[in-house]
């Protein structure tokens, strides 16, 4: 679908060109074309992963690891938004994040798992800050945030793609019928696509930690009314997810005050 769009936008064109110029002139390094790689990895192991340890916990291992590797993205200035020092605030808002993620879902956690699949939900959450600050970077050169996701996807997707005919024909994956009476499960791709777009246009303005708290907040309000909206059989909600949702407002409010305070002197 994104293919299609770039056909028809000259603009999307234009910016694909001028990273594709990027590329060869040097202007960023060349390992940084390869985000979606990252992004590919995260879907295969969320695929491999979440029957193991559940949502709840895949959902709290990787915003740990988001947020904490955030940190690190930021200080060293891998994103376009340049070098971010550790501070406290920033430290905090991380933790109170990652606090709110348990406490959101704490009713659905369960200890009777092993800690391997937990370690590579961590894992692949850092690696995540690491695409968004480099997806971020290939945006500024394409000026175009489109363009950039469309060389993420294409790169993420392939990748997908040798993983699963390796599986298929030397594994023991086995091909299934698609769903046919569920249309909306074939949406996940457009809303990727968006969200793709969304952190390379949102990163090089606050940094990857900013746009991973933001990022969180919004995933677990829109959980929330997922359940109020459309509950399922098991949905209960309880007093701790809205507790939760507070916790990382929170975090975002703190992540964000020093950039408020900077802008009124």
């Amino acid at each position: 679908m994104l293919t299609i769009v770039l056909l028809l936008n000259q603009r999307m064109r234009v910016g694909v060109k001028k990273v594709v110029m990027g590329l060869r002139n040097r202007d960023f390094p060349r390992w940084h074309i390869l985000g979606g790689l990252l992004g590919g990895t995260f879907v295969g192991v969320q695929a491999s992963v979440v029957p193991l340890i559940g949502v709840a916990l895949f959902t709290v291992a990787v915003v740990a690891g988001q947020s904490s590797n955030a940190l690190l993205v930021d200080r060293i200035g891998l994103g376009p938004s340049g070098i971010t020092a550790i501070s406290p605030i920033r430290v905090v808002a991380s933790v109170l994040a990652v606090g709110g993620v348990i406490v959101a879902v704490s009713n659905r956690l369960s200890v009777d798992v092993s800690w391997v699949p937990v370690l590579l939900s961590f894992l692949v959450g850092a690696l995540i800050a690491i695409q968004q600050a480099i997806n971020g970077r290939i945006g500024i050169t394409a000026g175009n945030a489109f363009s950039s996701t469309w060389f993420n996807f294409i790169f993420g997707t392939s990748a997908l793609l040798v993983a699963s005919f390796t599986q298929v024909f030397w594994g023991d994956m086995q091909v299934s019928t698609l769903p046919s009476n569920s249309w909306w499960v074939y949406t996940g791709g457009i809303v990727g696509v968006v969200y793709i777009a969304m952190s390379v246009w949102v990163v090089p303005k606050v940094g990857v930690l900013i746009f991973v708290l933001i990022s969180v907040s919004g995933q677990l309000t829109g959980a929330l009314f997922l359940d109020l909206l459309m509950p399922t059989s098991g949905t209960v909600i309880t007093p701790t997810l809205f507790i939760g949702i507070g916790l990382t407002f929170l975090a975002v409010a703190l992540s964000v005050s020093p950039r408020l305070l900077a802008s009124r002197r």
